[in-house]
């Protein structure tokens, strides 16, 4: 338990920055929402597909490594945090000089000719984010949580400070017909949805410039001949990772293609923008695995070569799993409430994926809380294998089902992916590292909470006079039969 305790301390802090730092930058939906019409938001929903995309491409696995060879016997943190830093700093930069020079037919291709900035924003964008990322792993390694916490919350204030000054005070003033310095000086009405980029730019230049003394001071001459075996352990992730990103994401890239011949281009992209936004409200769940993730990775390694290891990960995703089906009985009790997290009447036809996807990444988490196996036992390219079966997954039932279901065929795809992967994970899991996982208990936890939500639909409890009151007694009931199944994990 003391064990435990310390991945719930590290993943607290490391939950309550990500999960604030998110949750802050999630406020921004409802004022997006707001701002702009599901077409417009559809935009936004498409451009940070890409992003996702890219930051998988540009890191390539190297976040993994570093904290896999950092801690390997004969591999020297420093040297390897050097050489990493190195790698990626050149490749970045060769990703954005191309981008610049390529700017205008990568937006043809976008169908966003006449905004090729968008192109060049974003590149700089994910080259940065993508650099940063490796002064946050050696934080992480270094269990310099606070710090962590801060540049991360620093990056997402200054992004929500800006949207709030450009679309919450320069749009009002001037769609008014009103004005002053600030608005002539830093506004032009007609870069629209582009502030939302430009505010993540901004806020992207800050978040590196807060890590430029994390990178300067862990710098020590690179060697270049680690890079190989960094790359043979990484360049599998790097395939997972894009094979993942595209269970994730690149169903809003094809809902736009897809749809877009069959009903035209405002109803493709109203679509989008509902998707989208609907997605948004299962992201407590993700906002968890993330913040789970951040612990739990370097807690991982770190605790291989102890005694009990095994069934130290097996305690570690029975709570994991308990708590996900309580967040998800949570927010599906009260969706009326959550909804309004959009206050825009015109996405609520999409409120009846959120259960869908919000299991969907549950599934998802139990996944990477399975991936433990196959990165302890360096047999990364299974990992990539499973990924690229999802990946399959995801396209094949969107492209089979999209044109005639839209927005919901993606969230069933997800569904299927996340669920398929998360079966077959464990099939070779206890295959090739046995973890004793209590699968019965996490059975029940998942299934009381679907057969309550399950209930309180059939029953319609939302429309009743004492609803919330009744809702506070399933999940008091669900709390009270999982507390019962936990007690032994307690000693």
């Amino acid at each position: 338990m003391s064990v435990l305790k310390k991945l719930a301390g590290q993943t607290a802090i490391y939950g309550l920055s990500s999960i604030v730092a998110r949750f802050l930058n999630y406020l921004l939906v409802p004022l997006h929402t707001a701002v702009f019409v599901p077409q417009q938001y559809g935009v936004i929903t498409e451009m940070y597909a890409y992003v996702a995309f890219l930051i998988i491409l540009l890191t390539y696995g190297m976040e993994t490594a570093f904290f896999r060879f950092s801690t390997k016997e004969g591999f020297e943190p420093q040297t390897v945090f050097s050489t990493i830093l190195t790698s990626l700093a050149s490749s970045t930069a060769m990703f954005i000089l191309m981008a610049v020079v390529f700017a205008q037919p990568i937006a043809d291709w976008l169908m966003y000719s006449d905004n090729k900035e968008y192109v060049v924003w974003f590149a700089i964008i994910v080259g940065l984010d993508a650099v940063s990322s490796i002064p946050l792993a050696q934080l992480r390694s270094q269990n310099k949580a606070k710090t962590f916490a801060g540049v991360n919350i620093a990056n997402v204030l200054v992004n929500i400070g800006l949207n709030v000054f450009f679309l919450k005070y320069c749009l009002p003033l001037v769609s008014e017909g009103g004005g002053n310095w600030l608005t002539d000086t830093f506004y032009d009405p007609n870069t629209g949805v582009g502030y939302v980029f430009i505010a993540n730019l901004i806020a992207s230049i800050v978040k590196f410039l807060l890590l430029g003394p994390t990178m300067l001071s862990g710098l020590v001459k690179p060697k270049l001949s680690l890079l190989k075996p960094m790359l043979i352990y990484s360049l599998p992730l790097l395939v997972a990772g894009l094979a993942g990103m595209m269970n994730e994401m690149f169903d809003r890239v094809m809902l736009k293609r897809l749809l877009y011949p069959i009903m035209g281009e405002d109803k493709a992209m109203y679509q989008l923008g509902v998707y989208g936004a609907c997605y948004k409200l299962s992201i407590i769940i993700s906002l968890m695995i993330q913040a789970f993730r951040y612990a739990a990775e370097p807690f991982f390694f770190s605790q291989q070569k102890e005694a009990g290891s095994k069934e130290l990960y097996a305690k570690v995703m029975t709570f994991f799993v308990w708590i996900l089906a309580g967040t998800f009985l949570f927010v599906m009790l009260y969706i009326d409430l959550f909804k309004y997290f959009i206050p825009n009447e015109d996405y609520w036809a999409g409120l009846k994926i959120v259960p869908i996807l919000l299991m969907a990444n549950i599934f998802l988490g139990i996944y990477y809380n399975q991936s433990v196996w196959y990165k302890l036992t360096d047999k990364t390219g299974h990992g990539a294998a499973l990924a690229i079966f999802g990946a399959i997954i995801t396209l094949v039932l969107n492209l089979l089902f999209i044109p005639k279901y839209g927005y919901v065929a993606s969230a069933w795809a997800t569904f299927a992916c996340y669920g398929s992967m998360m079966v077959v994970s464990y099939l070779l899991g206890q295959k090739h590292y046995p973890v004793p996982y209590e699968l019965g208990k996490l059975s029940i936890f998942l299934g009381s909470a679907v057969l309550l939500y399950a209930a309180n639909v059939i029953l319609n409890i939302g429309a009743m006079q004492y609803g919330l009151i009744i809702n506070v007694l399933f999940l008091l009931g669900y709390l009270g039969v999982s507390l019962v199944l936990l007690r032994p994990n307690f000693k």
